[in-house]
């Protein structure tokens, strides 16, 4: 497949992993489905922003550059139709690993937030994190620890689960836009031109 078209194809799936990421960070803090009286009684790990900042806004960047690679003419630079792309190709390099790494802050934020648990109110009226090293995730019968906000335990999880696997699949994607753009740098692209350097 020519580096520009795979390029796109990427392109084309991050946007709405990040838009799916974007959402499922803005309802966690909506913890159930509700409005909580007390922002500080939010699970930290919500204001990280993982899904807002990672798998969201440093997402698109990258996600648009490659989209844009397709259709780059890339002709002219210093009298080689191939030098344009190429250079176009090493940027995408660059914006795959701002997207790796947005990504990857994203997947470390989940992996913690879901062993930690959530912030809730416990039996001694106090608000807290009742959960110790994910004991939770193996035994239902402890979600009963938190009180409030009603159904805060399966909130929580399934949502971080869900940018959890959405900063894994980005993470993937971007490291293979950085193959990808590193093999349009050294060899070209086959659109590049009408025909160009050739098929990598």
């Amino acid at each position: 497949m020519c580096t520009g078209s795979c390029a796109k194809c990427l392109g084309g799936t991050l946007i709405p992993l990040a838009l799916f990421g974007f959402l499922a960070n803005v309802l966690l803090f909506f913890p159930g489905g509700k409005v909580i009286e007390d922002n500080n009684n939010l699970s930290a790990e919500v204001w990280y922003f993982g899904g807002i900042l990672g798998s969201g806004v440093l997402m698109i960047f990258p996600a648009l550059v490659f989209l844009g690679l397709k259709n780059n003419d890339c002709c002219g630079c210093c009298g080689n139709a191939g030098c344009g792309k190429r250079f176009a190709m090493f940027t995408s390099t660059i914006f795959a690993v701002i997207g790796f790494l947005g990504a990857g802050y994203s997947f470390v934020i989940s992996a913690i937030s879901i062993n930690k648990g959530p912030n809730c109110l416990m039996a001694n009226h106090t608000w807290g994190y009742p959960f110790h090293n994910g004991d939770y995730l193996s035994d239902q019968a402890l979600w009963s620890k938190c009180l409030e906000p009603t159904d805060v335990v399966p909130w929580n999880l399934t949502l971080f689960s869900i940018l959890l696997v959405i900063g894994g699949i980005q993470m993937v994607l971007c490291a293979i836009q950085v193959v990808n753009g590193l093999l349009g740098t050294l060899c070209g692209d086959c659109q590049c031109c009408g025909g160009g350097d050739g098929p990598v």
